[in-house]
């Protein structure tokens, strides 16, 4: 590969001469940066991004550090940040695992935004200590260097149960969340204290993943203890169909014999038959507020933390209970 020495060497300048050509410094006459120009481009000389980048002590590169890649709800969340990112000059890399961490301590991106269980608080604040800038979305933080776009996810869970027990359920089943995500605990608190608040009401919980097999797999635990109808809350929308799938193969009927509500409101809700009532926020503005929150933090600006709202959305899939056979 053509480096700047070799331009230098056939135009018999120093290199600092070639940078400064390169790079269109007026501290060149027009006439020899001219003539470095076309050496340049006769040795198809291609600049070289990384070097250049550290030397800026940027790449205009964002990452994005999330647990996995499955599912419908990363769309939305991701078009937000990069929108943002774009118009600013950024641009966002998308990743996931362990390995990928090393994107910030090699200063290969210019910050990040977390919503990645597999990153430890530890290492966070290491880093945010060295001077990376970071969003978290996923926990709560407190450091110069770190802000957080949360979602209200106790709001969320309120709202659910609150809906449930309005439209006269007393059983309710909640399908969990993995036991490291900050959303499905955060969810369960509030599930857990809006109960205590009505007693009597019989709870029972299901671990869950997050993903559309394990509400599946709840599903069969609420079929073979069904004897009369009960009321479940799946902490994410992606369970909630997994229950749609389980109960459509047996004689019961969503909306009739098991209630049912989730959390997201995902594209594919607006499928399901009856509609399901869920929890509903805007995935694309979380993404952007925390897009914007991070590029303020590089630019050296103050921030306070963010907190995206949320909203209930009535569903055939949740009725009355005292209407039913």
């Amino acid at each position: 590969m053509v480096s700047i020495k070799d331009i230098a060497k056939e135009a018999g300048v120093s290199i600092s001469t070639v940078s400064y050509a390169l790079n269109g410094n007026p501290k060149v006459t027009a006439e020899t940066s001219s003539r470095i120009l076309a050496i340049a481009k006769e040795l198809n000389y291609v600049p070289n991004a990384a070097a250049r980048n550290l030397k800026k002590r940027e790449t205009k590169l964002i990452g994005a550090f999330l647990t996995d890649y499955f599912g419908a709800f990363y769309g939305d969340l991701l078009q937000g940040m990069k929108e943002v990112l774009n118009k600013n000059g950024y641009d966002l890399i998308v990743c996931s695992g362990t390995p990928s961490h090393r994107l910030l301590p090699e200063k290969m991106i210019d910050g990040a935004i977390v919503l990645d269980s597999h990153f430890q608080n530890e290492e966070l604040l290491k880093y945010a200590e060295r001077g990376h800038k970071l969003v978290v979305l996923d926990r709560e933080l407190h450091h110069p260097n770190i802000s957080q776009v949360l979602l209200d996810n106790k709001a969320g869970a309120t709202l659910a149960i609150e809906y449930l027990i309005e439209n006269g359920h007393r059983k309710i089943y909640v399908v969990k969340g993995p036991k490291d995500s900050f959303d499905a605990n955060q969810r369960l608190q509030a599930v857990i204290q809006t109960i205590e608040r009505n007693e009597p009401i019989e709870f029972i919980e299901i671990q869950g993943s997050f993903i559309k097999s394990s509400g599946e797999k709840a599903a069969e635990q609420i079929i073979n203890e069904y004897k009369e109808p009960v009321a479940v809350f799946c902490l994410n929308d992606e369970m909630a169909i997994g229950i749609y799938n389980a109960v459509a193969k047996t004689d019961l009927r969503i909306g009739e014999h098991i209630h049912l509500i989730g959390f997201d409101n995902i594209e594919l809700t607006q499928y399901t038959q009856p509609t399901l009532a869920t929890i509903d926020y805007s995935k694309h503005k979380w993404g952007a507020a925390a897009s914007d929150q991070l590029l303020k933090l590089i630019a050296g600006s103050k921030v306070e933390p963010e907190r995206i709202y949320v909203k209930l959305v009535p569903g055939e899939s949740v009725q009355m209970r005292q209407t039913l056979r």
